[in-house]
Parts: C-alpha cells; sequence; structure tokens
C-alpha cells in the first residue's frame, strides 16, 4: 500500500479580546487536537470598520498551527467557542518549512475518530 501524503500546514490568524480569552481557546483547540500549537502573542492593537463606525482595540493575537484536514473543523469550533459576534479566522497555507517540524503538526492533529 502506497503511503499517503500528509495535509497541508495552515497557520490560522485569529484576535481576542484579551489574554484570558486568547488562554482558553488556545488551550481547548490543541486538546482537542484541532490544532498543534498555539502562539498568543499581546500587544496587538487592531483598526478596523465595524457597523459603519471605525474602530481602535487592543487585542491578543493567535497563530494556530493545524492542517487542512482540520482546518474547517477548527474554524467552527473557534467560532463556537469565541465571544466575538464575527471572530476573525484566516488561514494561510505553510508552503515549506522544516520537515519534521511540518510532520509533528500532522501528528498532533490527527483525528482518531
Amino acid at each position: 500500500m502506497a503511503a499517503t501524503s500528509p495535509s497541508p500546514v495552515r497557520l490560522v490568524l485569529s484576535t481576542c479580546p484579551d489574554p484570558q480569552t486568547a488562554d482558553a481557546l488556545a488551550r481547548a483547540l490543541v486538546e482537542e487536537r484541532l490544532a498543534a500549537c498555539v502562539n498568543v502573542l499581546p500587544g496587538v492593537v487592531s483598526t478596523y470598520r465595524w457597523q459603519g463606525v471605525i474602530e481602535r482595540d487592543a487585542e491578543v493575537l493567535l497563530l494556530i498551527k493545524t492542517t487542512a484536514d482540520r482546518q474547517d473543523t477548527l474554524i467552527a469550533r473557534l467560532q463556537a467557542l469565541h465571544p466575538y459576534e464575527l471572530p476573525e479566522a484566516i488561514a494561510v497555507e505553510a508552503v515549506g518549512g522544516l520537515a519534521a517540524y511540518l510532520a509533528w503538526v500532522a501528528e498532533q492533529t490527527r483525528d482518531d475518530d
């Protein structure tokens, strides 16, 4: 039987209103094997238009490492857990990287069900 190629690694970006929310989301996503790793970066300032008004807020950025196979489930779970009405969820495909790290991401997000 031929070996199957691992699912491409994706980096999902999302912002949170505070460190507590960011930590809770990061832990849930890793515990549920939807993410291999989540970096929590405080100190982000976001400027955006919401409901016709330009807003500026301090936020915490999440860098979520997952696979293409798990991306949709991760985004659905992020949306269910997130306090924002419309949470940010932008996925970027990794076009390269350390092969052993990419394999680790795939292993950590494997759906054993």
